[in-house]
């Protein structure tokens, strides 16, 4: 399945104070998982749990997931 991003996470992030750097440097989201973001590629459920705790928010405000044709005829 395809899933896509409904925000800009690295830009809501840094709007709450926690800016590339900051995450780098105290350990909270790594380099590989912000380029995952920026490239809007997949993060673990725990790097989405840490992004809903920070931003306040449920998955389901972060990402959509989005069925592709085979998966609508296969499950639907």
């Amino acid at each position: 399945s395809m899933f896509k991003y409904k925000i800009d996470v690295l830009k809501e992030l840094s709007a709450k104070g926690y800016t590339a750097p900051r995450m780098r440097k105290e350990k909270i989201l790594g380099e590989a998982t912000m380029q995952n973001l920026r490239k809007g590629k997949g993060i673990t459920t725990d790097t989405l749990n840490t992004i809903c705790i920070i931003l306040r928010c449920q998955p389901s405000d972060i990402i959509e997931i989005i069925p592709t044709d085979e998966e609508k005829i296969k499950f639907f």
